[in-house]
């Protein structure tokens, strides 16, 4: 999994936009933030005491760090470990923790038509977003890519038997850095209804799920601009729901005039072209983080298809010429917050 650290300006997709009129529903609401997975975690508990709320936050913390260890892709890690197994043909034993997130990627990979594809690290790494820092400001070679995407390492190349996981193909070698937030904030959700807290929302660097309500009225998320500083929209956020943004200006090098960003399209080796953001809403945040990479892959000719198939109905889309894109269902939520308003299409899926 890629743990980039990031510049404060990019820390976030979505923001929370928490409008309390007075000091008593203040004292109501418990934040605390604090980095992992290269990014910042923003977790907000409504309604309970002090002390529940901290205890629950410690608990969720460790936790996260607990993931954030085991999912490494290139520190010393066990899916490091896991991956040397499978580049030599053997069978690897899958940690129990990180048997449903392999599951739930290959089933994912396989709705996506692979364009969501945990199995292309040799090329996250080829392009230097597998480290901490951004990448020098220069694309690797036409030939390295080329060879590099030739491998055609899938996720339908693994089998895996109970915690038994083998490849068909060495070159796989998995980073979940398009899944693993989102999955770490939906076993974060279940950990504080564990704990008897019902309004909250965990947010790991704009992976984002709600729970219930802020006091009286829904929780209200922000999503940033792609292309200008501030809110580009908002949505008040229905009781568990998922709120999820890929953007190709969360991490980045410009090399001759051109943006060249992390989210990489395995049918071509290259950054993904053609959108800019991609937000879906949907119910479990690993399904909705891996969706809007999937979709922002997809691109203008393919993400309505997509869409359908990984059953997706909340989306909105802005391309790289500025123009907004949604289907009829997020339009009905969507309070646009920038100015000007953005030139805006409804588009239905098939």
């Amino acid at each position: 999994m890629t743990f980039p650290h990031k510049k404060s300006h990019g820390f976030t997709l979505a923001l929370i936009l928490l409008l309390t009129a007075c000091s008593t529903q203040q004292a109501q609401l418990h934040q605390q933030q604090f980095l992992l997975f290269g990014t910042l975690v923003d977790i907000s508990i409504w309604g309970t005491d002090k002390q529940q709320a901290q205890q629950a936050i410690a608990q969720i913390s460790t936790d996260l760090e607990n993931m954030h260890n085991e999912w490494h892709a290139w520190h010393d890690s066990p899916l490091t470990r896991l991956n040397k197994m499978l580049a030599s043909g053997q069978s690897a034993t899958v940690p129990p923790s990180m048997v449903p997130l392999v599951q739930k990627s290959m089933a994912l990979s396989d709705a996506s038509d692979g364009l969501f594809n945990p199995a292309m690290g040799k090329l996250v790494k080829l392009w230097g977003f597998q480290q901490d820092d951004l990448p020098e400001s220069t694309p690797p070679d036409d030939a390295e890519i080329n060879a590099t995407t030739a491998l055609q390492p899938k996720m339908q190349n693994l089998t895996l038997t109970h915690n038994q996981l083998q490849s068909h193909n060495t070159n796989v070698q998995l980073d979940f850095g398009a899944i693993a937030k989102g999955y770490a904030v939906d076993l974060a959700i279940d950990k504080l209804r564990a704990l008897g807290i019902h309004n909250a929302i965990v947010n790991a660097g704009g992976n984002l799920r709600v729970i219930g309500k802020h006091g009286d009225r829904p929780w209200r998320i922000g999503i940033r601009h792609p292309r200008a500083p501030g809110i580009l929209a908002s949505i008040e956020a229905h009781d568990d729901e998922s709120i999820l943004t890929s953007g190709d200006y969360e991490r980045f090098f410009e090399y001759k005039g051109k943006r060249y960003h992390h989210i990489l399209d395995p049918r071509t080796g290259y950054p993904a072209n053609g959108f800019t953001s991609v937000t879906v809403i949907y119910h479990d945040a690993a399904t909705a983080d891996a969706a809007s990479t999937a979709l922002f892959v997809a691109g203008p000719q393919r993400w309505r298809e997509i869409a359908k198939k990984m059953g997706i109905q909340y989306i909105m889309i802005m391309d790289d010429k500025g123009q907004v894109t949604m289907t009829p269902a997020m339009a009905e939520r969507i309070h646009f917050e920038s100015n000007p308003t953005p030139h805006m299409t409804i588009s239905t899926l098939p």
